[in-house]
């Protein structure tokens, strides 16, 4: 008997338009030749402009969702992503406990990339307090990572340096940050992997020309797939970069917004030098034709 791949667990919202959400982790964990398993929090209507509302299920849903499948398949990795409400991280937060030896990826959604809400300060408090102790890798963009610690006694004007945000997410209980740096100022994107230790590998990466919806969710779900593969957190966060780096540079604009991460960029048919596909020849070629 074939020796199954490893599972991978995501519990995100769904997307229509397939750039982000439940259907970027679905793709980017079985690219990278993981089984994805999905559990629905939210329902959103949004195209890649923005998303224009969201309808979080009923966390009694949620939770059986995850039940099920977590008695019946041995899962290796949990991959978390927008979350909808403050009943669906608390159920979340009970069913991950029973599974601590499980590594844990979340990426903290709080807004669309136009900048459209998706998590309140109410749920922003109960990630920090039900999810953040158990979470092996945290991936928040700068400003995400900014707003999760911001302090009554902190400026809102005043730009938090990032090495003190990675102290305060891991005073939190997260094992390790990795705050990407995709909205900084700077010539090239710096991401860097923070431990209780300090800061663990930086790494810089080409910026490319257009803005992604879903390359978040891309990342992480790469982090989780890498994990479930059995490497190390340093390990799984430089393969994981490498893959998504890719999936933007192939990335492709279906619509009126962003450009999508083309996930699966590696399995595109080359052409021939006469100009046939690679493809076309084989079913030429076969018995049946």
């Amino acid at each position: 008997m074939l020796q199954p791949p490893p599972i991978v667990l995501s519990f995100a919202a769904n997307d229509p338009t397939g750039g982000a959400g439940l259907q970027a982790d679905l793709l980017t964990i079985a690219s990278l030749g993981c089984h994805p398993l999905s559990v629905i929090t939210a329902i959103t209507v949004q195209d890649t402009t923005g998303v224009e509302s969201i309808f979080p299920l009923d966390p009694d849903w949620v939770e059986d969702q995850a039940r099920m499948v977590l008695e019946d398949m041995p899962v290796h990795a949990f991959k978390i992503g927008l979350l909808g409400s403050v009943e669906i991280i608390a159920a979340i937060a009970e069913i991950i406990s029973d599974y601590p030896h499980i590594p844990l990826v979340l990426d903290p959604i709080l807004t669309s990339g136009r900048g459209d809400e998706l998590a309140n300060e109410e749920m922003i408090d109960a990630m920090r307090e039900l999810l953040l102790p158990q979470v092996t890798i945290l991936t928040p963009n700068s400003l995400e990572a900014r707003h999760l610690v911001l302090q009554e006694n902190d400026s809102s004007k005043t730009k938090l340096d990032l090495n003190l945000c990675a102290q305060r997410l891991l005073d939190m209980g997260c094992e390790y940050v990795l705050i990407t740096g995709t909205h900084e100022n700077t010539v090239q994107v710096t991401n860097t992997l923070f431990s209780t230790e300090g800061i663990v590998r930086s790494d810089h990466w080409q910026r490319l020309e257009h803005t992604y919806h879903g390359s978040g969710c891309t990342l992480a779900s790469a982090i989780a797939a890498c994990l479930a593969n059995g490497l190390p957190v340093s390990d799984s966060v430089i393969e994981a970069q490498d893959y998504t780096w890719q999936t933007l540079q192939a990335g492709f604009r279906p619509g009126m917004g962003q450009h999508i991460p083309n996930r699966l960029y590696w399995a595109k048919f080359d052409e021939d030098e006469d100009g046939t596909d690679a493809k076309e020849i084989r079913n030429l070629e076969s018995p049946e034709n």
